[in-house]
């Protein structure tokens, strides 16, 4: 007969044995930070020499703002730079030796309703010049893709885009359109790109984080890009080794499920916050952060945002993991006008050294 004792005994084994382990919520608090000077919608965070770099942000009718700001946290200060040289929007970002890589996105069309025109156009940001260059673009037009560095070339893997032949110049909620696979890997040291292996399920409004040489996409969304057209936001981890050029084993999922959250990463981990869903009943945003190890296949849950997010930059700065500025409710084009979901926070989390 099994006594009580015994029971918990099990039980607190059967946890101990779980795949997904829980962070200590009260070793770790949010710090808040100066504010982002213009909050914005579809903003996007990369580090580079010690310094948060943050991309894009957008104004109503979809249409690109193109912001350029850096933050140096020395002095918590934000500064203004050289905007985009073609403000877009969705774009994927990544650093490689100090210069910052912007890939894709979408714009708006140049006449006509307001859509998202997929672009290949792909640009090299030198931060120390505060200067641009255009670099070939991509081959596959797409927006929202997601990019990382790794051993010093920058891969552009999945988006959205329009069918294959099909007469559709750009996506809108209401017409035909599909999530991608596609994985392209640019090589600034010969300046030109190169078709790789697709990744396996094709998906947009992912996170993606490089840790051990390898390359992981984490959730997303599957089907179309847009919130109000059916699409469905995943758990599932894929893992890419550029050595070999395959796409491995499945890594466990991540615990929430979701789209529109951000990632960036710290001594191998990496840290995914924020996101977006919708149902028939609700249009929202997560306050979640959870991280992933790789090596141990195991994701474990941090403090939560303060405000709940989707649409924002992320990156790590030193030991420190930035959220910035997003939105706080899943409305995006069903935004009234008189409706202010935009937020200038800028808060951080220490991160631990294990």
């Amino acid at each position: 007969m099994v006594t009580v004792f015994k029971l918990l005994r099990l039980c607190l084994a059967a946890l101990l044995a779980a795949s997904y382990c829980i962070t200590a919520a009260y070793a770790q608090k949010w710090v808040k930070l100066a504010p982002f000077p213009e909050a914005s919608e579809e903003v996007y965070g990369v580090a580079a020499s010690g310094k948060l770099y943050v991309f894009g942000g957008l104004a109503p009718r979809w249409t690109p703002k193109g912001l350029v700001y850096e933050y140096d946290p020395e002095n918590d200060q934000w500064t203004k730079k050289k905007p985009m040289p073609l403000p877009a929007h969705h774009t994927a970002l990544a650093e490689a030796n100090g210069k910052i890589y912007v890939m894709g996105g979408f714009v708006a069309p140049k006449s006509g309703p307001p859509t998202w025109v997929p672009i290949d156009n792909a640009w090299e940001y030198d931060p120390t010049s505060d200067s641009w260059k255009a670099l070939p673009p991509m081959p596959t037009k797409r927006g929202s893709p997601v990019a990382a560095a790794v051993g010093g070339k920058i891969y552009v893997i999945g988006g959205a885009g329009t069918h294959p032949g099909s007469k559709e110049t750009a996506l809108h909620p209401r017409r035909p359109h599909r999530s991608v696979a596609s994985n392209e890997v640019y090589d600034p040291a010969t300046n030109s790109w190169a078709t790789r292996s697709t990744m396996p399920t094709a998906r947009n409004h992912a996170a993606i984080g490089a840790a051990n040489n390898k390359i992981y996409v984490i959730g997303g969304r599957i089907g179309a890009a847009f919130m109000t057209t059916p699409a469905t936001a995943i758990d599932l981890v894929e893992e890419y080794d550029p050595a070999t050029d395959q796409w491995g084993p499945l890594k466990r999922s991540m615990p929430t499920p979701r789209s529109a959250m951000s990632a960036g990463t710290y001594k191998g981990k990496i840290y995914v916050a924020g996101g977006e869903m919708r149902d028939v009943k609700i249009w929202g945003a997560f306050t979640v952060v959870e991280a992933l190890d790789p090596v141990a296949n195991r994701w474990s849950v941090l403090p939560s945002l303060s405000v709940p997010r989707h649409g924002h930059a992320v990156a790590v700065v030193g030991n420190r993991l930035h959220v910035v500025s997003g939105d706080v409710q899943s409305l995006g084009g069903a935004k009234p006008a008189d409706v202010q979901i935009e937020t200038d926070l800028h808060d951080a989390l220490e991160l631990p050294d294990k």
